[in-house]
């Protein structure tokens, strides 16, 4: 599975935005976006160019697909399925970017990260409804559960889940069950909960030259 192997904090400093993708230290004091608030490079500090239409479209692409982890042709693919549905493109693509199970793993709290979820799916440690699922790109449905496979339960990578749930705000389509490594999805992602500001239309816009 092909993914991104460089510095993570790289990609915070080059969309001048946090990105989240390394948890609990995108909120600490070494952020890297804090200590060094400017594009990485030698000419990070000196960068002063007026971005064209095409330059903001293309850095608020990049800017999702790194939020989601995604490679250019996994996100492509995802955004061409979005546009053969029904409803608003920019919308569709959000939900299902946000129905991925690595995302979904993430957002009940088993993860700190995406890329952690990621891993986590893939080594088959969670069921739904039952059934393990390792792929990541698993698009979840309404009513689906989602719990941890009970041969991992014991683990020391969930260890803190229950913990790191007391400081999680859960999105509104998501629920979870007290005390037990368990999570459903009770609805579709509401687009207008998203933590980062995107403007999905212009990913519309860029994908439809």
């Amino acid at each position: 599975m092909a993914r991104y192997r460089g510095a993570a904090c790289r990609l915070c400093r080059r969309e001048g935005i946090k990105l989240f993708l390394k948890g609990e230290r995108c909120l600490s004091a070494k952020c890297a976006l804090d200590r060094k608030a400017y594009p990485p490079g030698m000419h990070g500090l000196n960068r002063r160019r007026k971005e064209s239409e095409y330059g903001i479209q293309l850095r608020e692409k990049q800017k999702v697909r790194r939020i989601y982890g995604l490679m250019e042709k996994q996100f492509r693919n995802t955004y061409d399925k979005a546009a053969r549905k029904t409803g608003i493109t920019g919308e569709v693509f959000l939900q299902m970017l946000e129905k991925r199970l690595d995302n979904v793993v993430h957002r009940l709290g088993f993860a700190p990260s995406r890329n952690f979820a990621r891993q986590l799916v893939s080594h088959k440690h969670f069921l739904i409804n039952g059934k393990v699922v390792n792929l990541p790109s698993y698009q979840v449905k309404k009513g689906d559960v989602i719990e941890v496979n009970k041969k991992s339960k014991e683990k020391k990578v969930f260890a803190g889940t229950l913990d790191r749930r007391a400081s999680l705000e859960l999105a509104s389509w998501l629920s979870w069950s007290e005390g037990e490594l368990k999570g459903e999805v009770i609805d579709d992602p509401m687009v207008q909960e998203k933590k980062i500001p995107v403007e999905e239309h212009l990913i519309v816009e860029f994908y439809s030259k």
